[in-house]
């Protein structure tokens, strides 16, 4: 966090210069007025006071104030400018640096606590660099300007005494402070479990729709909502207390300011304007002592966030980006696994254990298995989602990481189980990898993964917006719109994992069909629940608890008689018992 402020600093620090000398500039010119103003009623107090006098001492007010109103636009156009600029900056590097993040990190992050990161806390660090700033910097110049003046040009006991309260004002804004920060913070992570509970209520409406568990959903999140209220009404029970604290002191400043500057004015020790200046100033340096309260309230806010963010920031992904081998910008598609032993952070029992693959440039692998046997985490490795040590996973005979993530990911078309699809149109969709393909590409590749006749059926065709998430499609139109998405690449290495799960069993057979003219002599790899997804595949792997526990084509995994063949069993239980028939 502190580089990302010395790169802001150095951009924009000449401005900053600039604000500084108008905002003394405007402080100076303020603290002209109350002494114009005295000096003009001891001029009436002179029995036939010059009019000419009189009008010079309002001109002069009136000039003032206008300098002043124009200095004061300037310095607070400057920094407020400069806090938008900043909270732009920061929530644009913050979102650069979430892209980097490995996935353990969403793994343990939930989406409403990042959605405060950019949304409260980035706003906080602005208020405190904005307006906080602002206030903070008048409040000292101002006051140590008026302090001065009051002492120097006035009568510096009656600016002792009058300042008395003021330490203790200042006292008790620093102990209000540190307790506005503490429940601040608890602001903040109520907010980020209201924005999560809305974010999961909002992606799960049909779920929670099919299991009527609205009024349940509505009262968990009333619980949330009394906590967020709680935690508010404490903040502001703390905050409220400065200003009536501030009051009641500055209310013995005056005090003592009329019954001993009255009585310095009745032994002509100070003239009667001088009396109404020290007031003048006296009022003067209420607003900065008072904006400091208001200050601390922003700035323990700001650093509460500060902390928060800093925090984000902190965290490093170890999967580094644009590494390894500059003269690897290519990948054919011949992959090894040798003795891959895999597990994830924190964990205790490796995920993967002992796998050892080899799969050939322009061969098919399948891979089948129980759910949670480590399937997609094999492919997860593959695209270096996960680090995985040396020596154990190859491409084209290099270690994998020897190829930066970049030409890794380009050269890989991934089909994801989740079938991720953004807000966007279904060409935008299709188009998501690289904005370059031509009309006839897309079509090509929607005609690949049969998706074309239901899109050209949409009253929009390829216009079509498919919603969050794919809201607007079925399960089986997601699969194959996620598929077309990949295959446009024409990648090295397909991988479908479990891509086509909710497509009807004559679809499969069709985009089955079209994989072998997508893959035109590329590597894929196919992961299934379905023997139907697989059998035709080079090699099929089947694994179980992390350990690869056979291996072979679909007849070879028959004719043992293993797990391959109870899962055959299982899905098609009249063709197992003709395959034991002729086996007896």
């Amino acid at each position: 966090m502190k580089e990302k402020f010395e790169v802001f600093i150095k951009k924009y620090g000449f401005s900053y210069l600039v604000v500084i000398i108008f905002l003394i500039s405007n402080i100076y010119l303020n603290s002209l007025a109350p002494r114009i103003i005295g000096n003009t009623f001891d001029a009436l107090e002179v029995d036939g006071f010059n009019k000419d006098t009189i009008l010079y001492y309002l001109g002069m007010l009136i000039l003032v104030s206008i300098i002043g109103f124009i200095t004061r636009f300037i310095w607070r156009y400057l920094i407020m400018g400069n806090s938008r600029k900043l909270e732009c900056y920061l929530r644009e590097e913050l979102f650069k640096h979430l892209q980097t993040l490995p996935v353990e990190f969403y793994q343990e992050r939930k989406t409403g606590d990042l959605l405060a990161y950019g949304i409260n806390d980035i706003s906080a660090v602005r208020m405190t660099f904005g307006p906080g700033l602002a206030n903070i910097t008048n409040s000292i110049g101002m006051s140590i300007i008026v302090v001065l003046s009051m002492s120097q040009a006035i009568h510096p006991k009656l600016t002792l005494y009058s300042l008395v309260p003021v330490p203790v004002i200042i006292y008790l804004m620093i102990k209000i402070g540190s307790l506005i920060r503490r429940r601040f913070t608890i602001v903040q992570e109520n907010f980020a479990a209201i924005s999560d509970r809305v974010q999961e209520n909002i992606s799960g409406i049909r779920v929670i729709k099919a299991y009527v568990q609205e009024k349940e959903e509505v009262e968990k999140f009333q619980i949330l909502n009394d906590n967020m209220r709680e935690s508010n009404i404490k903040m502001v029970r703390a905050s409220s207390l400065l200003t009536p604290m501030m009051e009641l002191c500055f209310g013995f400043s005056f005090m003592i300011s009329l019954l001993y500057g009255s009585s310095l004015v009745k032994s002509n020790i100070i003239s009667l304007g001088d009396f109404i200046a020290f007031n003048g100033y006296l009022t003067m340096i209420i607003r900065p002592i008072r904006s400091i309260g208001r200050v601390i309230n922003i700035s323990q806010r700001g650093m509460a966030s500060y902390k928060r963010l800093d925090n984000i920031f902190k965290v490093k992904s170890d999967i580094v980006h644009n590494t390894g081998d500059p003269n690897l910008i290519d990948i054919h598609g011949d992959i090894e696994f040798r003795d891959l032993t895999f597990k994830y952070k924190n964990a205790e029992e490796p995920v993967l254990k002992n796998i050892n693959l080899k799969i050939e440039r322009g061969k098919t692998l399948g891979i089948i298995g129980d759910t949670g046997s480590g399937k997609t985490t094999l492919v997860d490795i593959l695209l270096r989602l996960y680090n995985v040590d040396e020596g154990m996973v190859f491409i084209d005979g290099r270690d994998i990481n020897d190829y930066s993530l970049s030409v890794l990911r380009e050269n890989i078309g991934y089909v994801p189980q989740d079938n991720f699809l953004f807000s966007a149109s279904i060409k935008d969709s299709i188009n998501f990898s690289r904005d370059i393909y031509s009309d006839e590409e897309i079509e090509e590749a929607t005609k690949l993964s049969l998706i074309y006749d239901n899109i050209v059926n949409f009253t929009h065709g390829f216009d079509t917006i498919v919603g969050e998430r794919g809201v607007n499609l079925s399960g089986g139109q997601k699969q194959r719109l996620s598929i077309a998405r990949a295959i446009i690449k024409q990648p090295n290495i397909l991988i479908f994992d479990d891509a086509l799960s909710a497509v009807d069993t004559k679809t499969e057979d069709k985009i089955l069909d079209h994989f072998k003219e997508i893959m035109n002599g590329n590597t894929g790899i196919i992961i299934a629940h379905r023997i139907s997804s697989i059998k035709d595949a080079d090699e099929i792997a089947v694994m179980n608890h992390g350990q690869i526990i056979e291996k072979g084509n679909h007849e070879e995994l028959l004719e043992r008689r293993g797990h391959y063949f109870k899962i055959f069993k299982d899905q098609y239980k009249e063709e197992a018992e003709k395959v034991e028939n002729e086996k007896s």
